[in-house]
């Protein structure tokens, strides 16, 4: 069972695709005045970008895709130094490096993301772009970042993959730096299998995203622009059908986000207050997106055996989403005299090896929540399962 938006697909999605499927446009593009031609992927960035309060959306193929999209759009140059969290997805540090960036590891605090405090030690000349992270749904502490942003004159990107519908302070992730990134994976909060998006509230970073998405056209063309493009660009286009499925799921986020809500405060209430432990640091609680509950022991020997006996693993050992474990990724930073493979990030490791994720919308066993509730949970499959993690705990 992945993210919560997949459990959810049903007649909504089916409707959207069949619109598209009969219309006989499969393609971003048509005539506006063509009565067939349904224009999902517009509406779908239409609305995304009402959702967000933002002037500009682009569709993409991928999450990975909004974040390569996203760094060409501020101009990345080769060599540029991009700093990001220790602890997260493999594709935040691929996207860096296929853009000829160099990520910049960072170590994270007890809210799973970017530790603000660390953040200064790591900027140098070559230091162009803070790529906060805001990890299992949980926003990082982006006044901090915003602040150390703008003294050192650097471009914040949002890496929002995993928090779309979440918040800080008012404000929708992914508006508060330049750019957001989104990705519509099937583990995420809504999902159209794979698909993302860009976000922006500028409008030269918005013609310039969309050109690179694009082969270098201009915003919205409705054919084949010769000596009109803008730039050098990729094919990172959206289709109808992943539009449509886009769009269906778009409009179930706000419910998703209030239904795990509610589900993660009653799965709290039945876990709070064993001692030893505590519940990761949310920077607003007000505008977590709830996908996870995540418990921090302070001995690392008792959460692994705790993870062992609810049959999942802590953070540590949860796969592509911690650097120490990304062989590929140790192997290039070796290459390029960079810190590599565990130790390299101590505070991160610790906190890691203490983490256990619960799952509460989003059961990902390469995330270590292949235990907890789902969206679809009873009030009594809450309280039967914050039993077992009670008595587990005291067992222990």
């Amino acid at each position: 069972m992945p993210g919560p938006g997949y459990e959810l697909v049903g007649q909504e999605e089916l409707k959207q695709v069949t619109d598209v499927v009969k219309s006989g446009h499969l393609f971003r593009y048509g005539k506006q005045d063509d009565p067939n031609f349904q224009a999902k992927v517009f509406t779908f960035e239409r609305e995304l970008a009402k959702r967000c309060n933002v002037n500009h959306s682009v569709a993409v193929t991928s999450g990975s895709a909004a974040l390569i999209v996203a760094l060409m759009a501020i101009g990345l140059n080769p060599g540029d130094e991009v700093i990001v969290p220790a602890y997260t997805f493999v594709a935040t540090y691929s996207a860096i490096i296929f853009c000829g960036g160099i990520p910049v590891l960072t170590e994270i605090d007890a809210s799973l993301n970017i530790d603000p405090n660390e953040i200064e030690k790591h900027i140098g000349p070559k230091t162009r772009v803070i790529m906060p992270v805001h990890m299992l749904g949980n926003a990082c502490d982006m006044d901090s970042i915003m602040h150390i942003a703008k003294k050192h004159n650097l471009i914040v990107i949002e890496d929002a993959c995993q928090a779309n519908g979440g918040s800080y302070r008012g404000r929708a992730l992914g508006t508060i730096g330049a750019l957001g990134a989104f990705s519509l994976n099937i583990f995420k909060t809504i999902t159209a299998g794979d698909g993302g998006a860009v976000i922006t509230d500028d409008d030269d970073l918005y013609i310039r995203a969309f050109s690179f998405h694009d082969q270098g056209h201009l915003p919205n063309r409705t054919g084949v622009e010769v000596g009109a493009r803008s730039i050098l660009g990729l094919n990172f286009r959206m289709n109808e059908v992943t539009g449509a499925l886009g769009l269906a799921q778009l409009r179930k986020l706000d419910s998703i986000i209030e239904t795990l809500r509610i589900k993660k405060a009653k799965f709290k209430s039945q876990i709070s207050g064993l001692p030893g432990i505590s519940f990761r640091t949310l920077n607003d609680p007000e505008g977590d997106c709830a996908t996870l509950c995540t418990i921090i022991f302070d001995d690392p020997q008792k959460a692994e055996l705790i993870a062992s006996k609810l049959k999942t693993n802590t953070l540590d050992k949860s796969g592509w989403h911690v650097y120490a474990n990304m062989e590929h990724m140790n192997k290039w930073l070796q290459e390029h005299n960079l810190p590599y493979g565990k130790g390299a990030y101590p505070k991160t490791d610790d906190i890691l090896s203490r983490a256990l994720n619960l799952s509460v919308g989003v059961v990902d066993g390469g995330l270590g929540a292949s235990f907890g509730i789902n969206i679809h949970s009873t009030d009594e499959e809450i309280e039967k399962t914050g039993e077992l993690v009670r008595k587990t705990c005291h067992a222990v």
